[in-house]
């Protein structure tokens, strides 16, 4: 049976044009923004207020997304004991990758980050945010159907969340202890929803110190076929 609304509301979509300079301006302003950006794995324990976080949150839920059905569930911890859980499972499940699990060739290239199974920032950062992805939905007569398209779905999201943290000024780190079942246990989500990311929010601590490493170039990434080059 294939599903079809009659006359599906639409409306007019909000735009406006702006000239070839400010678009340049805006895009070059975009990007040197972006190009300070870092991960740093050292967080102050100064404060964040609820709102900077909240505003994050909604900023990535405006990401385009797999049949607009939003697949995503944002934990936001401001809690110690909570926290504490989470570092302690974390690092359990680090220790045991770092030691037993990782293959040479992921632990080749970790080496020059510094990475290790102790994990910090899970308790220095103020906020600690846990982005779920859910793998199910409930459908208007009452049962379950899947989610389409949810990993890209909610990895949009997270970039884009990431985006709106540095842009007001904070710092975040993408931190995957893996497995991480731990976390849908400890936050009590329910079973259809999986976490993908944890992600600490906060300013970086005055002595933050961050990898000596360099973005690839245009020319690196990007394949152009332009007629007009």
């Amino acid at each position: 049976m294939v599903w079809a609304v009659e006359d599906p509301p639409f409306i007019p979509l909000k735009w406006t044009e702006r000239s070839s300079e400010d678009m340049l301006a805006l895009a070059e302003a975009n990007y040197a923004e972006l190009a300070e950006r870092r991960t740093t794995r050292h967080f102050s324990t100064r404060d964040v207020p609820r709102r900077l976080v909240e505003l994050a949150i909604l900023s990535g839920s405006t990401a385009p997304n797999g049949a607009h059905l939003q697949p995503w569930t944002w934990v936001a911890i401001r809690n110690a004991e909570l926290q504490q859980k989470i570092r302690e499972a974390a690092e359990e499940e680090e220790r045991k990758t770092y030691s037993e699990r990782m293959p040479e060739a992921w632990s080749e290239v970790l080496a020059p980050l510094g990475t290790d199974a102790v994990k910090p920032h899970l308790t220095d950062a103020p906020w600690v945010v846990v982005l779920f992805k859910q793998k199910k939905r409930q459908r208007p007569n009452g049962e379950w159907g899947p989610t389409y398209y949810t990993t890209e779905s909610c990895g949009i999201a997270a970039g884009m969340f990431i985006q709106a943290v540095h842009n007001m000024g904070l710092v975040t780190l993408t931190h995957t202890p893996s497995p991480m079942g731990f976390l849908r246990e400890i936050l009590g989500r329910p079973k259809h929803e999986e976490a993908m990311l944890v992600m600490p929010v906060g300013y970086p601590a005055d002595d933050a110190e961050v990898p000596d490493i360099h973005r690839k170039t245009l020319d690196e990434v990007a394949v152009f076929h332009d007629e007009k080059a």
